[in-house]
């Protein structure tokens, strides 16, 4: 077998392993979906009378439209977070050393986590762009041409983040060191364009809501399922998604490869 079609097969089980552990224990996923969802229905039902005001809308289906495309980039940042739990432990418990010594290929390890990240996050976006859909959420200007980049957007931004994810995983000692780490995944959209417009924020912290990777993301989603003007925020995201990538596959390999020399 060539080394390609062996790193597929191995990658597919890998794969295979990382969904079954995530259909068997669902609470993580759950309690990882539940901070989105409550945000949403928080914003839209308690504040979004007051929030539409402040964006300049006329009523809460305004601010509806405004919030789903930084909740669902929440949600990506909140999933990945499963991603960095999920490599600690099997690194604590000692299954990873366990794979080392068979004959498999090295990276299906961190492909399998990867990819199965990957897809927590698109079935985690869809069941929160479904809730937004139910309580009135609407693309209807959106061709079909910007809903496939809006998804590839997703995909790419899961991509990113969960490298960045796993990497925190190999570097911490448990898998409760990786979950406070990977916290900042979760807490950079809360301080992004994502509930409210940047320019409106005090000008000592608009830096900060602006040279973040959420914000370019969130502008950029917006503007293709809303219509709304996306300027460069399309190749900021992309450049963030490439790099963050970049920088997490480089870290995890590294990270891992040096676990293997020990």
């Amino acid at each position: 077998m060539s080394t390609f079609a062996l790193a597929v097969r191995d990658s597919r089980t890998m794969l295979r392993r990382n969904l079954l552990h995530a259909r068997r224990y669902p609470s993580l996923t759950l309690n990882l979906l539940l901070t989105p969802v409550m945000l949403l229905l928080l914003f839209v039902y308690i504040f979004g009378d007051v929030m539409s005001t402040g964006i300049g809308g006329a009523d809460r289906s305004d601010y509806i439209a405004y919030i789903v495309p930084g909740i669902l980039m929440l949600t990506i940042g909140g999933t990945v977070i499963g991603a960095a739990v999920s490599v600690a432990t099997d690194m604590n418990e000692g299954i990873i050393a366990r794979f080392r010594t068979m004959a498999i290929h090295r990276g299906s390890v961190l492909i399998g986590h990867v990819v199965g990240s990957v897809l927590q996050c698109v079935m985690s976006v869809v069941l929160v762009g479904a809730v937004a859909v139910a309580i009135g959420f609407r693309s209807t200007d959106a061709t079909p041409l910007e809903w496939l980049a809006a998804f590839g957007l997703l995909v790419l931004f899961a991509l990113a983040l969960t490298w960045i994810a796993v990497g925190m995983g190999l570097a911490s000692p448990n898998a409760e060191a990786a979950a406070n780490s990977a916290q900042p995944l979760v807490i950079l959209p809360l301080i992004s364009s994502a509930f409210i417009p940047a320019d409106t924020m005090p000008g000592w912290f608009q830096p900060i809501a602006e040279y973040q990777p959420f914000t370019p993301a969130i502008e950029t989603l917006r503007g293709l399922l809303l219509g709304t003007e996306i300027g460069n925020n399309g190749w900021l995201a992309v450049a963030w998604c490439v790099g963050l990538a970049v920088l997490g596959y480089v870290w995890s390999t590294s990270r891992f490869n040096g676990e293997a020399t020990k």
